[in-house]
């Protein structure tokens, strides 16, 4: 069952508004209502793009990275900027 990409934003955008107001009441490093909040904006998102692609085959310019893909590019990057220096 495809979800309709309007339906989908709808929900992204009132993902993003809970976020914020959840990170505007923070209440400390780690709140369990931000981080809730974060997930709720990923997977609203992941809908969307989701919906919009099966709709008009088409994607937005954004994604959503994890912890783990933020972990190996550091460790490419890392990499790529070594340099052995004969002496």
């Amino acid at each position: 069952m495809s979800i309709d990409p309007r339906v989908a934003l709808s929900s992204l955008t009132t993902a993003l508004e809970e976020h914020l107001i959840a990170a505007s009441n923070r209440r400390g490093d780690g709140d369990p209502s931000v981080e809730a909040a974060f997930f709720a904006v990923a997977d609203a998102f992941e809908v969307y793009e989701d919906a919009l692609y099966e709709a008009y085959n088409e994607v937005t310019p954004l994604q959503v990275f994890d912890d783990e893909d933020d972990e190996e590019e550091a460790d490419v990057d890392d990499d790529e900027d070594l340099e052995i220096v004969d002496e």
